[in-house]
């Protein structure tokens, strides 16, 4: 802060030593942006998609996604490499994904896929500080931020290639900060010894919330527009202070920057930005109820209000601080949650950005980036995850300069290390200047005079173009059904209305909802089995489905002949478990030809059980689980034309073992 009224110690030319050292410090000594952009352009090389990008929007999925169950699968892999999933085809012929991405799938033409990215590092702040700035971590700690670290790709945009409409906002970075287990904040995310100047702009906040304000732009309430304007008059008092001290030229070049910032606070462009209750309900639908859907309609928005740069971070669930699989840092569990969590969530907003920045005329001119620290490793391990992996990973890049429906680069037969057409993230960032029309081989000095290169990288020229790489199209394939709109549901149906019919256990395919054992009609006709049966659906007291467990379900003519320890089996598996408290609880009855036969042969012969259990291995068949909690009840005689329902329930805290 400036004292305007105060009389600090002067220098012989009448600044203070304050004054001098901080208006020192507004632009970087000896940096001149119109020498700096206005230089030959050495890294052309005469490409027309130089400059091409006005606006980049970059996916940060933290935590490492694995390359097998995305963007390189591995089909001919031995079963605990290639994993449970199978490719399928996309609309562009010879390019296959994962079957967790069937809407990506389907718009393959759209962008490129690049399947040798190289970071080295096993760790995750290291290998994230390298794919986040574009240069290998040198310093002692990459867990800790540090204002010697080199800095991320956004604040050199910031400093480079300023929003012409919105300049202090030109890099911007949502929804919070990036986050390690334990609340670690890892370097890379900061504009390191440019200094604060130049810090992207990170913004914290909660599509979810009632109100989704902006922590940023929530003003004290004492704070009026009055004072604001006084405020205002304050910045014109330290031009004028800085004008007679002959600096005109650095506080010029500051100006814009500091007026914008009252401008967000006066007018509420930015904030306007973010309020996207005022996009249709069927747009915000598109892009999907999570959280990190909501924010990448905030990014389209963004982007239209004049930001240059938007980052957007993958969202930490609630209760994930210390579990081994948080975000995309699948250890444990790497099916389920890919199935259940992160694939529907990344194929839904990332289908819906493209398709919404396309049908606005914004794709031609915004750069799509979707990439993690690394990859995972080709085994998967004892618990069902796979582990970080540097060796080699994938990433996708839509939009301006980029020449679509194209894979660049290639892994061996597991997927283990790049064997073509190999890039490393010092290569990505310099293909992320030049497209936005910074010279990847470009030098600036710092403060203490020192060059530095921009980066050391190479633009994947191979990635240029101005449209698909082929027209030749296909029909994709891929089943919505399998990889369903996310819902922080823990089950995925909690009543028998859907219609949804009962599937196997077991089987090649990973079936969500319900499922039974033995099924009535398929594996049993006339003993004890499962099926659905029309009935009044408790839940919303319309007609419906109800499951049935009993004898004689199939074919109730047919003689009855149920061995010693017969089991029927009605289960769901719990999504996305994580520790805490458990209650499942049902609506139940009994019934038969009579109460007297319900009572002296079925309540007799069979007992009836609510459990909380866990698979005993990957197979996932619930007639080899372990129980972890149960609860016998008895369910009352009630007459099918207006059965009375009870309700049971059996409750127990699990930890993250479930």
């Amino acid at each position: 802060m400036f004292s305007i009224l105060g009389k600090p110690g002067r220098l012989c030319d009448g600044l203070s030593r304050r004054e001098m050292l901080r208006i020192g410090g507004i632009g970087l000594s000896g940096l001149s942006l119109a020498d700096l952009l206005n230089s030959p352009a050495r890294a052309t090389g005469g490409d027309r998609q130089f400059g091409r990008a006005k606006n980049v929007i970059f996916l940060w999925l933290q935590g490492g996604p694995p390359q097998h169950e995305t963007f390189d699968p591995k089909p001919e892999a031995p079963a605990e490499v290639r994993g449970p999933f199978k490719p399928i085809a996309t609309n562009v012929p010879g390019i296959q994904i994962s079957e967790l991405l069937p809407r990506t799938a389907a718009m393959a033409d759209k962008y490129a896929i690049v399947r040798s990215l190289v970071t080295g590092s096993n760790i995750h702040s290291a290998s994230g500080y390298y794919v986040l700035t574009g240069y290998p971590y040198r310093g002692p700690n990459p867990r800790q931020i540090s204002p010697t670290d080199w800095p991320y790709f956004g604040s050199i945009v910031k400093m480079l290639k300023p929003s012409e409409t919105l300049p202090a906002y030109s890099t911007v970075w949502l929804p919070d900060v990036m986050r390690l287990n334990d609340n670690v904040m890892p370097s890379g995310q900061t504009a390191g010894f440019l200094g604060t100047k130049w810090e992207p702009e990170k913004v914290v906040w909660d599509p979810a919330s009632a109100d989704a304000q902006v922590e940023q732009f929530r003003l004290p309430p004492d704070v009026s527009q009055l004072r604001l304007g006084s405020r205002r008059s304050l910045l014109d008092q330290l031009n004028e202070h800085f004008r007679s001290a002959d600096r005109s030229g650095a506080i010029e070049a500051f100006g814009p920057q500091v007026q914008e910032a009252f401008s967000v606070l006066t007018t509420g462009r930015a904030l306007a930005a973010f309020d996207i209750e005022k996009e249709p309900a069927r747009t915000r639908e598109r892009f999907g109820g999570s959280k990190w859907g909501q924010c990448l309609l905030l990014a389209r928005r963004l982007i239209e209000a004049g930001v240059r740069l938007v980052h957007v971070n993958w969202l930490r669930e609630e209760g994930d601080n210390a579990v081994d699989n948080p975000m995309w840092d699948t250890h444990a569990q790497n099916a389920d949650r890919l199935q259940d969590v992160l694939c529907p969530q990344f194929d839904i907003g990332f289908t819906a950005l493209l398709e919404d920045l396309d049908q606005r005329g914004l794709l031609d001119e915004t750069l799509v980036v979707a990439v993690g620290e690394f990859g995972r490793t080709p085994k998967i391990n004892s618990q069902g995850g796979r582990d970080h992996w540097g060796n080699v990973s994938n990433f996708v890049i839509a939009g301006a300069g980029i020449q679509t429906a194209q894979v660049i680069g290639r892994s061996d037969a597991v997927g283990g290390t790049a064997t073509a057409d190999r890039v490393e993230p010092k290569d990505l960032t310099a293909t992320l200047f030049h497209l936005l029309g910074i010279n990847h081989d470009l030098l600036f000095r710092d403060r203490l005079e020192i060059p530095h290169a921009v980066t050391q990288g190479a633009p994947i020229h191979k990635l240029f173009g101005s449209g698909p790489a082929t027209a030749a199209r296909r029909e994709p394939e891929g089943d919505l059904a399998f990889v369903p709109a996310y819902t922080t549901e823990k089950l995925r149906n909690r009543s028998f209305e859907d219609d949804v019919p009962l599937h196997p256990v077991g089987g090649d395919k990973r079936r969500k909802g319900w499922q039974a054992v033995p099924l009535a009609g398929a594996e049993a006709s006339a003993g004890l089995a499962v099926r659905l049966l029309d009935g009044p659906g408790k839940s919303t007291g319309k007609k419906g489905h109800c499951a049935a467990i009993g004898i004689g379900l199939g074919d109730p003519t047919a003689a009855v002949d149920v061995p010693q320890g017969a089991r029927a089996i009605l289960s769901q598996e719990i999504r996305n478990p994580r520790s805490g408290d458990f209650t499942f609880s049902v609506l139940a009855s009994g019934g038969g030809t009579s109460a007297a036969w319900f009572e002296e042969v079925f309540l007799m012969h069979f007992k009836c059980r609510l459990t909380l259990f866990r698979f005993s291995d990957s197979t996932k068949d619930v007639r080899r689980s372990q129980f972890l909690a149960e609860s016998e009840f008895r369910p009352a005689f009630s007459d099918d034309e207006s059965p009375q329902y009870e309700r049971f329930e059996v409750s127990q805290f699990l930890g993250t073992t479930v």
